[in-house]
Protein backbone atom coordinates (compact mmCIF):
# COMPACT_ATOMS: atom_id res chain seq x y z
CA UNK A 1 0.00 0.00 0.00
CA UNK A 2 1.37 3.36 -0.94
CA UNK A 3 0.81 6.11 1.53
CA UNK A 4 1.14 9.76 0.62
CA UNK A 5 0.42 11.07 4.12
CA UNK A 6 0.39 14.78 4.76
CA UNK A 7 1.83 16.15 7.96
CA UNK A 8 -1.60 16.80 9.51
CA UNK A 9 -4.19 14.39 8.09
CA UNK A 10 -7.79 14.01 9.24
CA UNK A 11 -7.73 12.07 12.50
CA UNK A 12 -10.39 10.10 14.33
CA UNK A 13 -9.98 8.88 17.92
CA UNK A 14 -11.81 5.90 19.41
CA UNK A 15 -11.39 3.84 22.55
CA UNK A 16 -11.25 0.06 22.25
CA UNK A 17 -14.21 -1.46 24.07
CA UNK A 18 -14.12 -4.81 25.87
CA UNK A 19 -16.71 -6.31 23.51
CA UNK A 20 -14.40 -5.64 20.53
CA UNK A 21 -11.65 -7.94 21.85
CA UNK A 22 -11.28 -11.65 21.19
CA UNK A 23 -10.16 -14.59 23.32
CA UNK A 24 -6.54 -13.49 22.85
CA UNK A 25 -7.36 -10.14 24.53
CA UNK A 26 -6.70 -8.10 21.39
CA UNK A 27 -9.06 -6.34 19.00
CA UNK A 28 -10.74 -8.98 16.83
CA UNK A 29 -9.64 -8.60 13.20
CA UNK A 30 -13.17 -8.03 11.83
CA UNK A 31 -13.58 -4.97 14.08
CA UNK A 32 -11.03 -3.07 12.02
CA UNK A 33 -13.57 -2.88 9.19
CA UNK A 34 -16.07 -1.37 11.64
CA UNK A 35 -13.48 1.14 12.81
CA UNK A 36 -12.63 2.11 9.24
CA UNK A 37 -16.30 2.55 8.33
CA UNK A 38 -16.87 4.80 11.35
CA UNK A 39 -13.79 6.93 10.65
CA UNK A 40 -14.57 7.23 6.93
CA UNK A 41 -18.17 8.22 7.69
CA UNK A 42 -16.83 11.08 9.83
CA UNK A 43 -14.38 11.98 7.05
CA UNK A 44 -17.31 12.12 4.59
CA UNK A 45 -19.24 14.31 7.04
CA UNK A 46 -16.35 16.78 7.17
CA UNK A 47 -15.56 16.93 3.45
CA UNK A 48 -19.14 16.77 2.11
CA UNK A 49 -21.14 18.35 4.96
CA UNK A 50 -23.18 15.19 5.41
CA UNK A 51 -23.59 11.76 3.88
CA UNK A 52 -27.19 12.69 3.08
CA UNK A 53 -25.90 15.43 0.75
CA UNK A 54 -24.47 12.69 -1.47
CA UNK A 55 -27.65 10.61 -1.38
CA UNK A 56 -29.69 13.71 -2.26
CA UNK A 57 -27.76 13.82 -5.57
CA UNK A 58 -28.87 10.28 -6.40
CA UNK A 59 -25.37 8.97 -5.67
CA UNK A 60 -23.79 6.61 -3.18
CA UNK A 61 -20.50 4.77 -2.61
CA UNK A 62 -19.83 1.04 -2.40
CA UNK A 63 -16.72 -0.63 -1.05
CA UNK A 64 -15.04 -2.80 -3.68
CA UNK A 65 -11.75 -3.49 -1.90
CA UNK A 66 -10.53 -3.39 1.68
CA UNK A 67 -7.10 -4.61 2.71
CA UNK A 68 -5.47 -4.38 6.11
CA UNK A 69 -1.91 -5.05 7.18
CA UNK A 70 -1.52 -5.57 10.92
CA UNK A 71 1.71 -4.48 12.60
CA UNK A 72 0.94 -4.76 16.33
CA UNK A 73 -2.09 -5.62 18.49
CA UNK A 74 -4.61 -3.15 19.80
CA UNK A 75 -5.96 -3.92 23.25
CA UNK A 76 -8.91 -3.11 25.49
CA UNK A 77 -9.11 0.50 26.67
CA UNK A 78 -6.37 1.77 24.35
CA UNK A 79 -7.20 4.90 22.38
CA UNK A 80 -6.67 4.37 18.68
CA UNK A 81 -5.92 7.24 16.34
CA UNK A 82 -7.03 6.60 12.78
CA UNK A 83 -5.76 8.96 10.12
CA UNK A 84 -7.73 9.04 6.88
CA UNK A 85 -6.44 10.46 3.63
CA UNK A 86 -7.49 10.29 0.03
CA UNK A 87 -4.79 8.48 -1.94
CA UNK A 88 -6.44 8.49 -5.38
CA UNK A 89 -9.49 9.90 -7.15
CA UNK A 90 -10.39 8.39 -10.52
CA UNK A 91 -13.39 8.71 -12.83
CA UNK A 92 -15.73 6.52 -10.78
CA UNK A 93 -13.59 5.25 -7.90
CA UNK A 94 -11.49 6.65 -5.10
CA UNK A 95 -9.06 5.22 -2.58
CA UNK A 96 -8.42 6.07 1.04
CA UNK A 97 -5.47 5.10 3.22
CA UNK A 98 -6.30 4.59 6.89
CA UNK A 99 -3.45 4.36 9.38
CA UNK A 100 -4.11 3.00 12.89
CA UNK A 101 -1.86 4.10 15.75
CA UNK A 102 -2.10 3.70 19.49
CA UNK A 103 -2.54 7.36 20.42
CA UNK A 104 -0.32 7.68 23.49
CA UNK A 105 2.79 6.02 22.05
CA UNK A 106 2.03 6.52 18.33
CA UNK A 107 2.82 2.80 17.88
CA UNK A 108 1.76 1.63 14.42
CA UNK A 109 -1.09 -0.88 14.75
CA UNK A 110 -2.30 -1.34 11.17
CA UNK A 111 -2.57 0.22 7.73
CA UNK A 112 -5.60 -0.20 5.50
CA UNK A 113 -6.51 0.68 1.96
CA UNK A 114 -10.16 1.03 1.04
CA UNK A 115 -11.46 1.53 -2.49
CA UNK A 116 -14.95 2.84 -3.20
CA UNK A 117 -16.92 3.02 -6.45
CA UNK A 118 -19.55 5.68 -6.96
CA UNK A 119 -22.97 4.34 -7.94
CA UNK A 120 -26.39 5.67 -8.87
CA UNK A 121 -28.92 5.07 -6.11
CA UNK A 122 -31.69 4.08 -8.50
CA UNK A 123 -30.02 0.94 -9.90
CA UNK A 124 -26.61 0.80 -8.16
CA UNK A 125 -24.68 0.93 -11.41
CA UNK A 126 -21.29 2.60 -11.60
CA UNK A 127 -21.41 6.38 -11.98
CA UNK A 128 -18.85 9.09 -12.70
CA UNK A 129 -17.74 11.15 -9.72
CA UNK A 130 -19.01 14.69 -10.34
CA UNK A 131 -16.49 17.54 -10.20
CA UNK A 132 -18.32 18.95 -7.17
CA UNK A 133 -17.30 15.84 -5.21
CA UNK A 134 -13.85 15.33 -6.70
CA UNK A 135 -12.42 18.53 -5.23
CA UNK A 136 -13.45 17.75 -1.64
CA UNK A 137 -12.09 14.22 -2.05
CA UNK A 138 -8.77 15.52 -3.35
CA UNK A 139 -8.49 18.28 -0.73
CA UNK A 140 -9.35 16.00 2.19
CA UNK A 141 -9.70 17.34 5.71
CA UNK A 142 -6.24 18.23 7.06
CA UNK A 143 -5.97 19.35 10.68
CA UNK A 144 -9.43 18.01 11.60
CA UNK A 145 -9.70 15.82 14.70
CA UNK A 146 -12.89 13.99 15.69
CA UNK A 147 -12.65 12.56 19.22
CA UNK A 148 -15.02 9.74 20.13
CA UNK A 149 -12.60 8.25 22.66
CA UNK A 150 -13.99 10.00 25.71
CA UNK A 151 -10.67 11.62 26.62
CA UNK A 152 -10.53 15.39 26.54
Amino acid sequence: MQNQQTSNPFRFLLRVRYCECDAQSVVFNARYGDYIDTAVTEYFRVIFGSYQAILDQGLDFQVVKLTTEWKSPARYDEVLELSVETAHVGNSSFTFIVVFREQASQRLVATSEIVYVMVNTDNFTKAAIPASLKDPLKNGAPDILINQAGNY
